[in-house]
């Protein structure tokens, strides 16, 4: 079914608001389109994982998450994916694994996000992360102990830790 009408009601660097009427004498339903977005799963030598931990002005708290970012204007995923990884973390991938696309919202938000796993990333120690973020590492015992004690509960990126388990890219059960 498409909207009979569809309009941006208010828009933001990040973000458009769309009406979208349905029927006549309906009122509008109300969605977000913005960019989509890159997520890594992303793997040292060591088997360590590869995280960021930053603060939320939306959950007023820090957070423990997957290197992720914006897709930009005619970048594919997988370069968004790239990019992010180094600039977040300092950390360079090889090779990038597509692990699978996701709708991240299907009642209010219409993009996707694109995950990725990269194993054996290396450390570029000229780099420096951007500011206001922690790249850390973790086993993936540590990172299984922060699911179920929920220090780590992006759902977005716990969806993508199990997709990736069960391509059988990781173990974390």
């Amino acid at each position: 079914m498409k909207p009979i009408r569809s309009e941006s009601v208010f828009s933001t660097p990040w973000f458009d608001v769309v009406a979208k009427t349905m029927r006549d004498g309906e009122l509008p339903y109300y969605s977000l389109r913005m960019p989509d977005y890159t997520a890594v799963l992303a793997l040292t030598a060591e088997g360590r994982v590869v995280a960021v931990r930053q603060y939320r002005p939306a959950l007023e708290t820090y957070t423990l998450e997957l290197p992720s970012g914006l897709v930009d204007p005619g970048e594919s995923p997988a370069g968004a994916a790239r990019r992010e990884l180094f600039e977040e973390t300092g950390y360079r991938a090889s090779e990038l694994q597509l692990i699978g696309e996701m709708s991240t919202d299907v009642g209010r938000l219409s993009n996707r996000i694109w995950s990725y796993f990269a194993c054996g990333v290396r450390k570029d120690e000229a780099a420096q992360p951007e500011a206001g973020i922690e790249a850390v590492t973790l086993s993936i015992e540590e990172l299984r102990e922060m699911l179920i004690g929920g220090q780590f509960n992006h759902a977005l990126h716990v969806a993508i830790l199990t997709l990736a388990a069960a391509r059988n890219l990781i173990a974390i059960s």
